[in-house]
């Protein structure tokens, strides 16, 4: 089986507290696990836009986008993801509701992220990016 073209996607880092927001993923690849809230940008769409798009469906929360943390590629038999990673502000204090594409959302504290089971090198890239140090 050959991997179509790559698909662009994008993902929010948003900090609060001493706190990550993260979504477990309700499908796959990586179903059932933790991550950054994200998903593909659509066809027309500009990447600001697909980044506060997608934390709205993933979260409910409403951010701005800031700049560009980070990327990584993500390949298999199956999928190949080039995934843009950047810094949000989250314009409202509250606890975030999963929604389309996440079983469960959460502020989860540095301390405890490396305790989930996060999908496939995030805790390499949180830390090679400088997001936090455990």
């Amino acid at each position: 089986m050959t991997v179509g073209r790559p698909e662009l996607c994008v993902g929010g880092i948003a900090v609060n507290d001493g706190r990550l927001l993260m979504v477990r993923r309700a499908n796959e690849p990586g179903g059932g696990r933790w991550s950054l809230p994200g998903g593909r940008v659509e066809s027309g769409e500009s990447i600001v836009a697909a980044v506060v798009r997608e934390l709205r469906e993933e979260t409910g929360l409403e951010v701005v986008c800031g700049p560009l943390r980070g990327w990584v590629e993500r390949a298999d038999l199956e999928y190949h993801f080039v995934i843009l990673d950047f810094d949000v502000t989250v314009l409202e204090e509250r606890d975030p509701t999963p929604g389309s594409d996440a079983s469960e959302a959460d502020w989860v504290l540095f301390s405890e992220v490396k305790k989930r089971d996060l999908v496939e090198g995030l805790e390499t890239f949180l830390l090679d990016h400088g997001v936090f140090e455990l």
